[in-house]
């Protein structure tokens, strides 16, 4: 009598514990209401100005934006931000709840946060490139207040972080163009005290200049010394003629040897030399011209992109205010908990008939 008491005690068990699980999905389990929201993440979509921004014309949030939301929404600042505005821990922990269900009004905050997350759900859909967020509450205002605040909330994240890190972009492109400015007002004194000092306001020019009039000078001494070499056929070394063009070419002779003396000279002082130095102070100001230039462009590239980065959250499905409570799912788990149940008892039952049959 008693073999067979044993041999049925896991079935009676198994059958307190099924009507133990019906009496409690059906009687006891409290109701939750889901609210429902999709988003989406969106960014100003920008027109480019006189610069080619084409990296800043794409409007939508990308899927990292996305999974770093959703990382937020789960995380224990969003909860300690909701509890804060919504009593959350009052909310899942009030006496109305069955005690399974209730949350400990004492529980630690990482037990806390593992309820949380039980409560609320947040899928990324890849191939829709949005959040699917399903709050589950006790009662349908709170699950919609809940839904409500994860919006509020996620947005203003994403955009403080957006913008943290744009506006610390922008400050060091600002030094970075105080600091180019300097060079480039420095460049610009040293390039002007040179102009000064040598009186010349384009020392290339002049050497241009001169070398224009040597040329110049020396076609002339050509051509009166040609003029000279004809006159010597058929006048004496003593006329008049051959008097001026002789004197005419010596005048030219030493006005060349002047003006080539200006060019180039051993003193240091030729404009040859104050040319080369020129171009070099000039090259100089010219290259921090342009690295002030490319880095106000720069700048306002920053700017652009620090707008660029104010992630609006763009809502496809407003969270829903539930009419009628979803969860628990009162059929659905009392016929799971059952047939697992029984599948338990007949694994037992079939391990003790194979013990009785060894020990026989």
């Amino acid at each position: 009598m008693r073999e067979k008491l044993t041999a049925k005690a896991h079935w009676l068990a198994a059958g307190i514990a099924c009507i133990c699980a019906v009496f409690y999905w059906s009687v006891l389990a409290t109701d939750r209401y889901i609210s429902e929201t999709n988003i989406v993440l969106e960014s100003p979509e920008l027109a480019p100005s006189s610069f080619n921004f084409t990296s800043l014309l794409s409007g939508t949030g990308g899927s990292a934006d996305l999974l770093l939301l959703k990382d937020h929404l789960l995380s224990v600042d969003m909860l300690k931000k909701i509890d804060a505005s919504l009593q959350l821990r009052q909310h899942y922990s009030s006496s109305d709840i069955d005690w399974l269900s209730r949350l400990d009004a004492d529980a630690a905050i990482e037990h806390f946060h593992e309820y949380y997350q039980k409560r609320i759900h947040v899928v990324f859909d890849d191939y829709a490139g949005l959040l699917r967020i399903r709050v589950a509450a006790y009662s349908p205002e709170q699950a919609k207040a809940i839904a409500d605040a994860l919006l509020q909330e996620g947005e203003a994240h994403m955009n403080d972080m957006g913008r943290r890190l744009a506006e610390e972009q922008v400050r060091f492109i600002e030094g970075q163009v105080a600091i180019l400015n300097q060079r480039l007002e420095q460049a610009r004194e040293e390039l002007l005290s040179y102009q000064n000092q040598y009186g010349l306001v384009s020392p290339t020019a002049a050497v241009e200049s001169i070398a224009a009039i040597v040329a110049r000078l020396e076609s002339q001494l050509a051509l009166t010394e040609a003029q000279r070499k004809a006159a010597m056929s058929y006048q004496s070394a003593v006329s008049p003629e051959l008097k001026r063009l002789n004197a005419e070419i010596d005048a030219l002779k030493q006005q060349i040897a002047l003006e080539q003396n200006r060019l180039a000279a051993g003193d240091g002082q030729s404009l040859n030399r104050v040319s080369a130095e020129y171009e070099t102070i000039a090259l100089r100001a010219k290259f921090a011209l342009e690295l002030y230039s490319n880095t106000l462009i720069a700048l306002e590239n920053t700017r652009i992109e620090a707008s660029r980065k104010l992630k609006q959250v763009s809502v496809l499905q407003y969270p829903t205010l539930p009419e009628y409570a979803v969860e628990p799912k009162r059929m659905k788990n009392s016929i799971v908990f059952i047939v697992m149940t029984l599948l338990l008892a007949g694994i037992v039952h079939l391990l003790l008939l194979i013990i009785r049959d060894h020990r026989d």
